[in-house]
């Protein structure tokens, strides 16, 4: 089962995919490059634990080589829960990350050594732009079918077996990390500067994720759905999907409609509603992604 699962992964392999995980790695090698490195602020995860064995180690080894040693294993313990396609992609994009990695501090003539060569030592303006740089690409990564990090995908097999959620799992181990540097580096400036870092990454991947302006989802509990369902199509020229319901203390028939805005549109939409049956039940949530095939309407 699991070698079709496999084959049917493989043949979903696309070049298109594959040039964005190489600039999610290019991009990602330059935010931690520029900006975390040369004033010593920490990334999370792998590649934050990479940045700290980096400094504490002989100078041989470098963050390239940990990105690599640390990274590999840990995708290919998770290979038999995430798939060969995720591995091979998520393998892929830390190769890049690691190359433009070592490019960047070692080849191209920047010096990166004493001071970011974009934001100079202002820990705040590196610890911004380096999270926030770093998040575009490992939201870049996770967009397009990989990941930038190892820790994640040990949470998604971990997590669960302690009884925390993936999320809980890794906010401990980049915790247990920074306090892990505070104590190398018997200063707690560098380390609550990298939690911002954190910060503004994490947002950024949900924005690159999961987009910036995210769509809402109405739910329409109405006793008159069919002149509804006509108006709201007519308004905003999309398709609604209506299913049958029944009021359980009323037992009434009822239908409810279900249907996807933006942000601009729910005033409109419950302006519309309530001027054809102003008993009409709605309930309006986030949705962080929609796919659908724009040629055809329900």
């Amino acid at each position: 089962m699991n070698s079709i699962i496999n084959v049917i992964n493989i043949k979903k392999f696309k070049i298109k995919n594959l040039m964005m995980l190489t600039l999610a790695g290019i991009i990602n090698a330059f935010g931690i490059t520029l900006f975390l490195t040369p004033v010593k602020l920490y990334d999370s995860g792998i590649s934050g634990t990479s940045m700290l064995l980096d400094q504490i180690t002989p100078a041989y080894l470098t963050l390239s080589l940990f990105l690599l040693v640390l990274n590999i294993p840990m995708f290919l313990i998770g290979l038999k829960k995430q798939g060969l396609l995720f591995t091979v992609y998520s393998i892929y994009t830390v190769t890049i990350y690691s190359v433009f990695a070592w490019l960047i501090t070692n080849v191209f003539p920047i010096d990166v050594s004493i001071a970011s060569p974009l934001a100079g030592t202002d820990l705040l303006l590196c610890a911004l732009f380096g999270g926030v740089i770093s998040g575009i690409g490992s939201g870049f990564a996770i967009r397009y079918g990989g990941a930038m990090d190892g820790i994640e995908v040990m949470a998604v097999i971990f997590a669960k077996r302690i009884g925390i959620t993936v999320g809980t799992f890794v906010m401990m181990y980049n915790i247990i990390l920074y306090i892990i540097c505070g104590i190398v580096l018997k200063s707690w400036i560098l380390p609550l500067y990298s939690i911002v870092t954190y910060t503004a990454a994490l947002k950024t991947i949900d924005f690159i994720v999961e987009g910036i302006d995210r769509a809402k989802c109405a739910i329409i509990i109405t006793e008159k759905p069919d002149k509804i369902c006509k108006m709201l199509g007519e308004a905003f020229g999309s398709g609604v999907t209506r299913l049958n319901a029944k009021g359980a203390y009323s037992h009434r028939e009822k239908a409810m409609i279900y249907f996807v805005i933006n942000r601009y549109q729910v005033i409109r939409m419950k302006d519309i509603v309530h001027a054809i049956d102003p008993h009409a039940y709605i309930t309006i949530s986030e949705v962080a992604d929609v796919f659908s095939n724009n040629s055809e309407k329900e």
